[in-house]
């Protein structure tokens, strides 16, 4: 009777082992619930604590910031052209007397000199030429932008972000010499700015695996993403001031100087997680940190490379992200020139126009992620909001550009259709952008930084096909590179509707193996 007992409690043990084993080797998603693509345990699911004056706001106020500046300093040269290119001036030479700068794409000359009057170079660059300045830049952030989010996930946001800020303020400080000293020079700079710039933007990623809820994830990254509209805003609406008041090499040591300053502010106030922040009140530590603790980074495991490489949904994020890309770095690079080559109008003007768009982008922008996380609340699927917030920002807008050419005969039409193609594409900040940090959490900074690194080909095409348009015929010129916009952007808009998902992809899931 034991040796029988013995050998039914052997059994018995040898039954619980295995059952464990195989509860612990089943992905975690099936012991915990998922709360908008985030895992969190049950019985600590955690209470929401006010957001006015919080902490984690407070992080994604300086991530607006340090996107500000980046974003600011980046697209200086998109207003700043208007004023450093001489196209009635068929001499190779710069011209650094007190001549005024044509501001008039193909005016007279002595109607510039009344609108503009300042001390500075003036060159002789065609718009295939411009085309290659405005992407050199962005070669460095479509390399960077992956590697900038791995090495936040390694060494933390605050000093990759910091250092990134510190670099591309000191290489715009040196970009009116960097022209002076001539256009390889100047590429260059652009480059190497753009190295910098690319781990600004990946690296800041990293930030929100750590400090936003899933609750709040929409709207905490739309406020951090809209400084980049915000400083596209403020480039155009006193960039032309600037230049005909001081002169264009002013815009550049400006916006650099804010950009030091904006260095200083990240390095002494942003804090990695919240965990380590000294200030963060405790109900608002314990709130981020039980919401995210089942959330496991992508250093403790393996990346699952191939698994990532064979995804449908991530490959369909990368796509419509970068296609959604090649419409806002048209307004960005294009808007100015596309101003002045119809309205033939003066670079304070023209500045003053061209801003507006963008700052109406900027509030529809952190609208939009008030409005995700509104649909989150009243039940709506997550992956349904991700993509009506996506179709949002790519049908209209594109529509509108496309129309331009049609409508310009109409100042006030051609103004008005601008504004809205513009303001409302960034409502893609609370659909595909963020995806990512719906479908793998646990390597969010490493995907989002590639996935806007492979978006980032789109500005160096953008410019090039641009040029290329625009040099062969400057009234069908833009007919034809509308036309290439609306192909490509909905292209990437139906791969991601028909493949896109937003909940937890298997090979992003943890698994956790128990040795016997």
């Amino acid at each position: 009777m034991l040796q029988s007992t013995d050998s039914e409690r052997l059994v018995i043990q040898k039954e619980k082992t295995t059952m464990a084993t195989e509860v612990e080797l089943k992905p975690v998603s099936e012991q915990s619930e998922y709360v908008l693509g985030m895992q969190v345990d049950k019985k600590t699911r955690p209470q929401k604590v006010p957001s006015l004056c919080s902490v984690r706001y407070g992080m994604a106020f300086l991530a607006h910031l340090s996107n500000f500046t980046f974003i600011a300093q980046n697209s200086i040269i998109s207003i700043t052209m208007v004023a450093m290119v001489n196209s009635t001036d068929n001499q190779p030479h710069l011209n650094s007397s007190t001549e005024g700068l044509p501001t008039n794409l193909n005016g007279d000359q002595h109607e510039a000199l009344k609108d503009l009057s300042v001390k500075a170079p003036v060159y002789n660059w065609s718009p295939q030429t411009q085309g290659f300045i405005f992407s050199s830049v962005q070669y460095g952030m479509m390399l960077m932008q992956g590697p900038g989010g791995f090495l936040a996930g390694k060494l933390g946001t605050k000093k990759v972000v910091g250092v990134a800020l510190l670099g591309s303020s000191l290489l715009t400080l040196f970009i009116p010499l960097a022209a002076n000293l001539g256009l390889a020079v100047l590429l260059a700079t652009r480059a190497i700015q753009g190295l910098t710039q690319g781990a600004g933007f990946g690296g800041q990623f990293a930030l929100w695996q750590r400090w936003a809820p899933p609750n709040e994830r929409s709207r905490l990254c739309s406020i951090a993403l809209s400084g980049m509209v915000l400083g596209i805003f403020a480039v155009l609406l006193v960039g032309g001031v600037i230049s005909e008041a001081l002169g264009w090499p002013f815009v550049f040591y400006i916006f650099g100087g804010i950009g030091c300053i904006c260095c200083l502010l990240w390095f002494i106030l942003v804090y990695d997680d919240p965990a380590s922040h000294r200030w963060i009140s405790g109900p608002e530590k314990e709130y981020i940190i039980s919401s995210l603790h089942q959330q496991v980074s992508s250093e403790d495991q393996p990346l699952p490379i191939k698994a990532m490489l064979r995804s449908l949904p991530l490959w369909s994020i990368c796509l419509c992200t970068m296609t959604h890309q090649w419409l806002v770095n048209t307004f960005i690079i294009y808007t100015p020139t596309y101003i002045s080559s119809v309205f033939k109008i003066n670079i304070r003007d023209n500045g003053f126009l061209s801003s507006l768009p963008f700052f109406v982008a900027w509030v529809v922008g952190i609208l939009g992620g008030q409005l995700a996380d509104f649909l989150l609340s009243k039940n709506f699927r997550l992956v349904t909001v991700r993509k009506i917030i996506t179709i949002l920002g790519n049908v209209p807008p594109v529509a509108l550009i496309v129309a331009l050419p049609y409508v310009q005969s109409s100042y006030i039409t051609t103004i008005a259709f601008l504004t809205l193609s513009c303001g409302l594409s960034p409502l893609c900040q609370s659909g595909v952008y963020i995806n990512a940090l719906d479908i793998a959490p646990r390597y969010a900074s490493l995907l989002l930084g590639t996935s806007r690194g492979l978006a980032h080909s789109s500005a160096v095409l953008v410019p090039i096909v641009g040029g290329f348009f625009l040099n062969q015929d400057s009234e069908f010129g833009w007919r034809n590179l509308f036309f290439v916009l609306l192909a490509v952007n909905q292209f990437g808009l139906i791969i991601y509707l028909v493949f896109g998902k937003a909940d937890v992809q298997e090979w992003a899931k943890e698994r956790t193996l128990t040795r016997l």
